[in-house]
């Protein structure tokens, strides 16, 4: 996977449950929960997406292959909403 990065327009809040996503040109907002968010920072720490796996597996104590699963689908959902971009 390509290094990800927010996108300009986009700021984030982290809140007790986990953050708010703002796209400030649209004014449309997302929720990340406390697993959205360890994804989100581990991809935006340059961390591969092996990497982030990883981390829900330490942290949830889930299998490997279900926590790939989580982690492409939180990043396919965040691009689909024009929130992250690939850094090329």
């Amino acid at each position: 996977m390509m290094p990800l990065r927010l996108h300009p327009d986009v700021v984030m809040a982290e809140t007790d449950d986990g953050a708010v996503l703002l796209h400030q040109r649209t004014g449309r907002y997302w929720q990340l929960n406390r697993t959205g968010v360890l994804v989100l920072h581990s991809l935006l720490d340059d961390q591969s997406d092996e990497r982030a796996a990883h981390a829900l597996v330490e942290r949830h104590r889930i299998v490997l292959a279900h926590a790939h699963r989580d982690v492409s689908a939180v990043v396919a959902q965040l691009q689909a909403a024009k929130l992250l971009l690939d850094v090329t």
